[in-house]
């Protein structure tokens, strides 16, 4: 941990160096001190306490200091120290439960009830298994970041006065003992509601006396007022139960709680005691016992005792709520969220066997695009109406819930869940603040007696058919289908063996020559990436760039092609071919990439290759999109020194007027025109006028697909200068394409 800078009183500071274990240890033997012990495995932890508690005194006692930095050395100290009051102990040490373990030791080895362990850790969002904190005795669970000094004071002191009353009513060993018990059996309940009733229940044990009590929990209503609500009610006051305290008959009960929440303190009358639970998560909670006498000492100090276990019982029920509903109810809509929608699809498939129900998938169309627009206010306004209308016009037997940002589920029988149903409650708009929204959503949809596994395998297969019905048109429906499946895992297999293929060198690159049409002689060569399967087979580039593309592989890949063909022209041009040109394919997914151009100048500075010798082929529809950024991007490249080819020219639908504005270098006739050439004038045509625009232009032309002397005759006839195919060279390895271009040298 590094040394932190204090910007206020209350952060915790980061000492040089800490105060020595000898020193505290030399402190503890005193009677007149609190002994404080550190577990922790971070020196820093240890300086950062002990500065931040430094001179302060409790009901008029300085604290003492016990360091331990393993949970041995803590058990060797503890062996020896009989007067430990407080023990702030890290959760995770050596080992992930060391701290949990520590406490099993302390509690039911040592048998040391009175020391008040409080858990840190440094994890934020980590908290101990529920059921370790119902089997341990925890006084208090902190994450290192919220305990301030201030805070840390709070804790400690609060922790000390609980020691101090424990030590105190000793003598009282029945009373105690029951108060332990009674907060290991509350630590076993789940609820708040049961938790609350066995708090009364407990109390009146605890005081020998009939349970008559209430146990109320403060609560902000949506005007921002407050209000008190009974969660537990026992003996006379048991019709209370769900009651707010406002609309008591008796004003004076509802008088005394808000007081002991406002004054944050016990209200002890001659018949009644309120009682108030300290701790920021508990401080909403207050109990009233109606007990017929005033408190003895011994009961009153039982009480606090209690009281104090109570509250670290009731941040645990809070905190296990909180969890609970973050685990499995979406925040926004209280819907349940993609976790509790699997187990309900779970226990659907246990329970309706025999009844058809259906699983629907709704994704609101161009949601991104209205919550940018409206502002993510207005958007959370507009969710919370799409769930309302769910549940209250599709019908009460089924279940909706929220599974991602703007995508709703819906689970139930196949009437009430069908396209039609669904689509049909986005035929009106939304009003919100006043304004209509017209929203439209598209829908997957799985029949669950055709499906067979969990809950998570129909979610996913809802997603598939709903992926593609957005593919296909969107405010649209499809029903997911066996084959849906089969692609995909064909897909996701291939995806993962291209990356083994990438990652193993299975993967390489293999160069076909680009020929003058005219004198024959070579003048560049096309890189092309190969895939050899381990069993020997080759997969062809249509089916794995795609997949490469599409997992965004395609950005390591393409980086590690133009590099290949980088080093391989700095090669050749060794060999004496000074003016050799480079082609490179650049993928759609690489060209958007924002590092695209770091990467282009990197990898020709990396190589030493000439820019003026490199070439990078984009698709023709590639060229079309996004004219402005693409133009703007072009010529940054084009300053480079690095020329652009249009692949696979003639078979989209060019702007000439566009293309004219385009940085561009060299047109490249598809193979499908070189291939009709001879078969028809339509062919022979389209070729014709690529070579007259390129001209027309001042662009540079090639032609791809060459297989027979014919087609290059009327190639060179039309006018192109440039060609590449099976007639001159099929793609060769860089070793061949070496002899090859020296056989053609000598030649």
């Amino acid at each position: 941990m590094s040394k932190s800078v204090s910007h206020s009183e209350d952060d915790l500071v980061f000492l040089d160096e800490a105060i020595s274990a000898s020193e505290n240890n030399a402190l503890g033997t005193n009677k007149d001190v609190w002994q404080v012990m550190i577990i922790d495995d971070d020196a820093d932890v240890h300086s950062a306490t002990t500065f931040a508690l430094s001179n302060v005194e409790i009901q008029n006692r300085p604290l003492a200091f016990l360091h331990a930095y393993s949970a041995q050395q803590a058990r060797d100290i503890l062996a020896n120290e009989p007067n430990v009051a407080v023990i702030l102990l890290d959760v995770v040490m050596e080992q992930q439960d060391e701290g949990l373990q520590l406490v099993h030791y302390i509690r039911d080895v040592l048998h040391r009830a009175e020391v008040r362990i409080i858990l840190r850790t440094g994890q934020p969002g980590y908290a101990p298994e529920i059921d370790a904190i119902q089997q341990f005795d925890i006084n208090d669970y902190k994450t290192k970041s919220e305990l301030t000094r201030i805070k840390l004071f709070t804790v400690v002191t609060a922790a000390i006065r609980s020691y101090e009353q424990i030590c105190t009513i000793n003598s009282s060993s029945s009373g105690l003992d029951m108060i332990l018990r009674a907060s290991t059996d509350l630590m076993a309940l789940q609820t708040l509601e049961e938790f609350s009733a066995g708090v009364l229940e407990k109390i009146a044990q605890l005081l020998d006396m009939p349970t008559n009590g209430l146990f109320c929990v403060q609560e902000t209503l949506h005007n921002e007022e407050t209000e008190l609500f009974v969660v537990a009610a026992t003996g006379t006051y048991q019709d209370l139960l769900n009651h707010p305290v406002s609309t008591f008959e008796d004003a004076h009960i509802g008088h005394t709680l808000t007081r002991a929440l406002n004054e944050r303190r016990h209200i002890y009358g001659r018949e009644y005691t309120a009682l108030h639970f300290a701790g920021s998560t508990a401080s909403n909670f207050t109990a009233f016992f109606k007990t017929g006498r005033v408190l003895n000492e011994i009961e009153l100090r039982l009480l606090e005792v209690f009281c104090s276990n109570i509250s670290v019982g009731l941040a645990n029920i809070t905190l296990v709520t909180r969890l609970h509903n973050s685990a499995f109810y979406d925040s926004l809509t209280k819907l349940p969220n993609r976790t509790r929608l699997k187990e309900i699809i779970d226990e659907s498939l246990i329970s309706s066997k025999n009844r058809p129900t259906t699983l629907a998938l709704i994704d609101i169309d161009h949601f991104a695009e209205t919550n940018d627009t409206l502002g993510h206010q207005f958007g959370d306004l507009l969710l919370l109406a799409v769930a309302a209308r769910l549940q209250s016009r599709l019908g009460d037997r089924l279940v909706v819930a929220r599974v991602g940002g703007d995508t709703f589920g819906v689970l139930g029988d196949d009437v009430q869940v069908n396209p039609a149903a669904v689509l049909a409650q986005f035929e009106r708009p939304f009003n919100i603040d006043g304004q209509d929204v017209q929203l439209s959503a598209t829908v997957g949809l799985v029949r669950l007696s055709e499906h067979k596994g969990r809950g998570v395998e129909a979610l996913k297969n809802a997603h598939i058919s709903l992926k593609r019905a957005k593919m296909q048109q969107r405010t649209g429906h499809l029903y997911f289908s066996r084959s849906m499946g089969i692609d995909i895992r064909e897909r996701v297999n291939m995806m993962h063996a291209l990356r083994t293929a990438f990652e193993e060198k299975r993967l390489f690159v293999v160069y076909q020559p680009q020929i003058d049409m005219v004198t024959r002689a070579p003048v560049g060569a096309e890189a092309l990436l190969r895939w050899q399967a381990e069993d020997g087979t080759m997969i062809s580039p249509n089916r794995f760039i795609p997949i490469a593309e599409y997992s965004g592989l395609i950005i390591e890949l393409g980086e590690w092609v133009l590099r290949q063909a980088c080093q391989e022209l700095v090669r050749i041009q060794r060999l004496g071919f000074s003016n050799f040109m480079m082609s490179v394919n650049v993928s759609q997914v690489q060209f958007r990439h924002p590092h695209f151009l770091s990467m282009l100048r990197k990898a020709l500075e990396d190589t030493n290759a000439p820019p003026h010798c490199i070439e990078l082929e984009i698709t023709e529809s590639m060229a079309m999109e996004e004219p402005d950024a693409l133009i703007k991007l072009l010529d940054q490249i084009a300053e480079t020194g690095v020329s652009i080819a249009i692949d696979d020219f003639g078979t989209g639908f060019s702007s000439l007027s566009h293309l004219q504005k385009l940085n561009v270098d060299r047109l490249k006739i598809d193979r499908a025109f070189v291939t009709e050439i001879t078969d028809s004038s339509r062919g022979s045509s389209i070729a014709e006028m690529i070579i007259q625009l390129g001209r027309n232009l001042e662009l540079d032309v090639i032609a791809e697909g060459v297989e027979d002397e014919r087609q290059a005759k009327i190639l060179t006839e039309l006018g192109c200068p440039f060609g590449q195919g099976y007639l001159f060279s099929h793609p060769l390895n860089a070793d061949v394409l070496h002899d090859w271009l020296s056989n053609h040298k000598q030649r």
